[in-house]
């Protein structure tokens, strides 16, 4: 430290000039350390009585820990410049009016400072909020085109089914027993076009409401379902236990497509000769339960298995299926929520 002392006056001011000012390059990447730096050379230009105007260079460093410090960065900065204007100003003969004049300006490079910070974070929270808009947009078009694949895969699955059935008995039936041949055929228009309405009212949901869709079926139609599977050869019962109630629209659908597709599952893949549907109605939900006496079933879920487990989900309720324990065959059991109702 010996050979700052044997420096010349002009010298010396001009390296602490370049101590107050050059490190002013790294202010963004160490804010308060170089506000530290900034510091102690206009303190001491200040000592030197080398000072004429305002320190712009601490200034700016003043503004840049506002801008870009946390809290406890930003409490040390304000503490550290307050403690450098003053010494700065009343140790070399200054006026306590000179403390508060510079001050005030130090407050308001300080407040630009804050002012940038909070316009950095609103821009930030604006983006931020953007990017969740935008997620839940396409969580929300990804969860439209599920419900819309699974109302497909029922209808289709389903009408198919039967039809297929129906198409390959007709023709045999047609000699033997033409009444029969009759009905079966009938059954082929009729489910052709049930399903044209539901597929109309589901692709409709598509393009926007209209007051003219169809509304989608419900578990009252379960009797329909019944028949037309009835129809394939299937012998369908149907046993109701407790107090029947009236279900919101939702989950009336979601409940006519869990028994929907679990027949469609049997006339498809089962080879039963029977099937029972059981409703069992209390106060905190509706298990429906659809069993039969035929295969055990796919090793691995099916299409219709996953979307019935997704929109009983997607109602809050459950979903299981496998192989009967008590005989051959397969069981889909499904618990419907129905404590909303009665809130």
């Amino acid at each position: 430290m010996k050979w700052i002392l044997e420096l010349d006056h002009d010298t010396l001011v001009l390296l602490v000039c370049a101590l107050a000012s050059l490190p002013l390059v790294w202010r963004r990447r160490h804010p308060l350390l170089v506000t530290t730096f900034c510091g102690i050379g206009t303190v001491w230009l200040s000592m030197l009585d080398a000072i004429d105007d305002q320190p712009v260079g601490q200034l700016v460093a003043t503004y840049t820990f506002a801008a870009l410090c946390g809290p406890v960065g930003r409490v040390v900065g304000v503490v550290g410049t307050a403690a450098g204007v003053t010494i700065s100003i009343l140790v070399p003969g200054g006026s306590v009016r000179g403390v508060s004049f510079v001050g005030l300006v130090f407050a308001v490079a300080y407040a630009l400072g804050t002012s940038a910070r909070a316009r950095r974070d609103r821009i930030a929270l604006l983006e931020e909020r953007g990017r969740r808009h935008a997620e839940e947009q396409v969580a929300v078009a990804a969860r439209e085109r599920e419900a819309i694949a699974r109302d497909m895969h029922d209808i289709l699955a389903h009408s198919f089914s039967l039809i297929a059935v129906q198409a390959e008995a007709g023709p045999v039936l047609v000699r033997p027993d033409p009444a029969r041949a009759e009905r079966a055929f009938d059954v082929i228009g009729d489910t052709a076009r049930e399903a044209l309405a539901q597929l109309r009212q589901t692709l409709g949901t598509v393009r926007g409401p209209a007051d003219d869709l169809a509304p989608q079926p419900q578990l009252a139609e379960l009797s329909t379902l019944v028949e037309r599977a009835g129809a394939t050869g299937l012998r369908v019962t149907v046993a109701q236990h407790g107090a029947a109630r009236s279900l919101p629209p939702l989950l009336g659908t979601a409940a006519y497509r869990v028994v929907q597709e679990s027949l469609t599952n049997v006339v498809r893949h089962a080879k039963a000769t029977q099937v029972e549907v059981g409703l069992d109605w209390s106060r905190e939900g509706l298990r429906i339960d659809v069993s039969d006496d035929g295969s055990p079933g796919p090793t691995t879920p099916c299409h219709g298995l996953i979307g019935m487990r997704e929109r009983m989900t997607a109602i809050g309720g459950t979903l299981h299926a496998g192989p009967r324990t008590d005989g051959a065959g397969f069981r889909v059991t499904a618990l419907l929520p129905l404590e909303a109702i009665d809130d």
